[in-house]
């Protein structure tokens, strides 16, 4: 399903960046449009740096698209996967329950099964490993959506960089004719002027969409960290009465230990004097 996704989505983008590329590779100039905030219009004046935002901007959708299907609750934690391996580390069928994990990946499961591969170790063992392989798939989760973080800076880099090529251009023309015309020029302006406005419009909804991935992210990591703990709770609290009553055994031992009759003390007999 997810391969399918990507495939339709780059076949999509490579028609979006087709269409988006015609008005410049065609041999007559574009018609003149009235309004000037026509997508063609935007298009046309944005040059080849405006084909790159908008190619930015297609691979920002699908960042979202495929963030919003793969980082939420369902996902990273399955229903009735908590439920089923909690009564198999109930039961105490470890093995059992490392396998359901292994049949349904997902965070949840990734962290529980790390657990379960140091339960012989004791709780302090299983805790640790529940804790790195938690940081471990936060990491990986956060490495995902910095593409969408990467896209919000290179965006309004690139419109910076078309609208000082746009003026540089204007410029030129300026200088180059002894009384120049605003419409010799303007076209420049145009463009200098369209692809700052591609550029912000590609960087704030990536900006917006990583700040709320990333907030995402930090609720469901705590909230699986937790449910992973509640899920091995019964391996915690057997191994506290088992360590209990090895304690009191212990003490029990120490004092029968002690309630024995003391040694007698040793008689020393006098001899008699020479």
């Amino acid at each position: 399903m997810v391969r399918s996704f990507f495939r339709l989505t780059s076949l999509s983008a490579i028609t979006l960046l087709v269409l988006s590329l015609r008005p410049l590779m065609a041999d007559d100039a574009p018609a003149v449009n009235p309004d000037p905030l026509d997508v063609r219009s935007l298009i046309a004046a944005g040059g080849m740096i405006g084909a790159v935002i908008i190619g930015l901007s297609i691979a920002m959708v699908a960042l979202i698209v495929e963030h919003l299907l793969s980082i939420r609750r369902s996902a990273l934690m399955p229903p009735g996967l908590a439920e089923s391996v909690h009564r198999s580390i109930s039961d105490g069928h470890f093995a059992a329950a490392d396998k359901q994990c292994r049949e349904q990946p997902s965070f949840l499961a990734y962290v529980v099964s790390a657990g379960l591969q140091e339960i012989g170790l004791g709780y302090a063992a299983v805790e640790k490993s529940i804790e790195d392989a938690s940081q471990e798939q936060a990491a990986r989760l956060y490495r995902k959506i910095e593409y969408l973080s990467v896209i919000g800076t290179l965006a309004p880099m690139l419109g910076l960089m078309g609208t000082v090529l746009g003026m540089i251009r204007a410029f030129s023309e300026f200088a180059n004719k002894a009384v120049p015309q605003t419409a010799d020029f303007a076209p420049a302006i145009s463009q200098a002027l369209v692809t700052t406005l591609l550029g912000l419009g590609v960087a704030v909804p990536a900006l917006a969409a990583f700040s709320l991935f990333r907030n995402r992210i930090d609720e469901y990591v705590a909230e699986t960290s937790l449910l992973a703990e509640q899920m091995l709770a019964p391996y915690k609290r057997g191994t506290a009465a088992r360590s209990a009553q090895s304690d009191a055994g212990e003490v029990r031992t120490t004092e029968r230990r002690v309630s024995r009759p003391p040694i007698p003390p040793v008689t020393v007999e006098r001899g008699a004097k020479p």
